[in-house]
């Protein structure tokens, strides 16, 4: 985390540059420790014994797995301070009982069992642990936990298709309160269970079963005039409403949402289903929703790749911006096209790949975003690593603290652009300069000493 009060000592911590002897001097501070944490790879073992002899219990949490060598996790091992030695065991068990997912290695290293062994492990709570978190495990390790005497357990082994629910058990399975709204959300239902399910006094289960991808035709039309929202929103992903009824109930929850309420408003702006039957459906039948007045289905259409060219150019003048987005991470998509997008909207940094490394990208562009007047989009022209100077001063010097905070992060900042923001009053401007591996030892030497380090 950045130290609001010594942000350059909390970057220098994480900066890839700094030798040995700097970080060793920075661990006597709270704030060089914090930066520390937050380095990639492997501790130099100086720095791991320094953060315990400072940091004790608190540093020792964190030392653990492949970011120590096998000699310091033996010292933390043998420490004669039982605070110290089980830090790290102590605060993934503390975590497992509050419900926090683990990963299996650092569940393994914790209770000092393997993951086969963790399955059978007297804690419920390690056992529900192990089923979030083992999501390749074997059938055998699958079937003791869908037998679990713990509903918590059942639950966790059930929350996703994956590693599935035998075909012996998905009865016993639905008949489970623990596990049944998880299962009712994925596997193929019979009629009989179909009718039991939507007919549960329980609203999840049925707005499960609403987006079940297996229902067949006669499922989906029985729950058309289901009036919750979460239902509805799943029923008009289904590949078998008509376009009328769909257009109808989007007016229902559009109507629902303009009243006030709440679960309206959530079934559509929150939504995050995807009519993802419409990837495989044959061309000529995809090609119908090129017209489609709902955005997640023209967003679902951008994704494919066998289009005609009509097509995309019609996806790329879409008026959902996000469509847009999605119809540019084609492989063949238009250099104008990716810059146009930019200019327009900056990049969505959620979205992956990036535009900018799109191969098709005109990245020889990317200096001329300076000018930009909105922040987002000035802020690409930093992903050019050979912008001039000219270009970094204008970013170093911007109103907005993110725009500073990248220029401090560029290869080719200037040791005179790089002291500016050294000193800016954002906090988090100041971290990323000093995390900056262009900044000199020098440099470095004179932040601990101004510290007293």
């Amino acid at each position: 985390m950045t130290s609001i009060h010594h942000p350059r000592l909390s970057g220098l911590g994480r900066n890839p540059a700094a030798p040995r002897n700097v970080l060793v001097r920075l661990v006597a501070h709270k704030a060089g420790r914090h930066g520390i944490h937050r380095r990639r790879g492997r501790l130099d073992d100086a720095v791991a014994e320094a953060l315990l002899e400072h940091g004790g219990h608190e540093a020792a949490v964190r030392l653990s797995g492949d970011r120590i060598s096998p000699a310091v996790r033996r010292r933390i091992a043998e420490h004669h301070d039982p605070a110290i030695r089980d830090a790290h065991a102590d605060f993934v068990r503390g975590m497992v009982d509050r419900d926090v997912p683990f990963g299996l290695d650092a569940l393994e290293e914790a209770y000092g069992r393997p993951r086969t062994a963790l399955v059978e492990a007297p804690d419920p709570r390690v056992r529900a642990a192990v089923a979030r978190t083992w999501t390749d495990r074997p059938l055998a390790a699958q079937v003791a936990l869908l037998a679990d005497p713990d509903p918590r357990v059942r639950a966790a082994a059930t929350a996703h298709p994956h590693p599935g629910v035998p075909p012996e058990w998905r009865e016993r399975c639905l008949a489970d309160p623990a596990a049944r709204a998880n299962v009712a959300s994925y596997l193929p239902l019979t009629s009989d269970q179909f009718d039991r399910l939507v007919g549960d006094e329980d609203e999840k289960v049925r707005q499960a079963v609403a987006g079940n991808p297996c229902l067949s035709a006669e499922m989906v039309a029985r729950l058309v005039e289901v009036e919750d929202p979460l239902v509805r929103v799943a029923v008009v992903m289904s590949r078998h409403v008509d376009a009328g009824t769909r257009d109808r109930l989007y007016a229902l929850l559009e109507a629902g949402a303009a009243e006030g309420d709440i679960w309206a408003d959530v079934a559509l702006h929150w939504n995050t289903a995807e009519p993802d039957w419409l990837r495989e459906a044959p061309l000529d039948e995809r090609m119908t929703y090129l017209d489609c007045p709902h955005p997640a289905f023209r967003g679902v259409l951008a994704t494919c790749r066998d289009l005609p060219d009509e097509a995309w150019r019609r996806l790329d003048d879409d008026p959902e911006v996000s469509v847009r987005r999605a119809a540019a991470q084609r492989p063949d998509a238009p250099p104008e096209v990716l810059e146009r997008l930019a200019r327009a909207h900056g990049e969505a940094h959620h979205v992956r790949p990036l535009l900018v490394d799109h191969p098709r990208f005109p990245r020889h562009l990317l200096r001329t975003f300076v000018d930009e007047p909105e922040a987002h989009v000035r802020y690409m022209a930093l992903e050019d690593p050979e912008l001039p100077v000219a270009g970094l001063r204008r970013l170093a010097a911007d109103t907005e603290a993110f725009v500073r905070r990248g220029a401090a992060r560029h290869p080719r900042v200037t040791e005179a652009l790089l002291e500016r923001l050294l000193s800016d009053p954002d906090p988090e401007v100041a971290d990323d300069a000093a995390a900056n591996p262009v900044l000199r030892p020098a440099r470095m030497e004179r932040i601990l000493a101004d510290a007293g380090l």
